[in-house]
């Protein structure tokens, strides 16, 4: 059998009240996790308050020390 190089994705298992940066969707921008659900994420935009329920879509990358948040314009 031949073998290759294989990426494997999982979702990642958010906690409410975690702060996050999305990079390189439509979605991008700084948000704070306040609902979720078997299926839904719940995010709260930390500038207008305005709140988006979405499908669970985002996947791990890393985690970083003493990042500004939100992310000054």
């Amino acid at each position: 059998m031949t073998k290759h190089r294989v990426t494997f994705f999982e979702p990642y298992p958010f906690t409410i009240g975690q702060r996050i940066r999305i990079k390189g969707s439509h979605r991008a921008g700084d948000w704070e996790v306040v609902g979720l659900d078997e299926r839904n994420v719940t995010l709260r935009c930390p500038i207008s308050g305005r709140e988006f329920a979405w499908n669970r879509f985002c996947y791990y990358i890393n985690d970083k020390e003493n990042i500004t948040w939100p992310k000054e314009a």
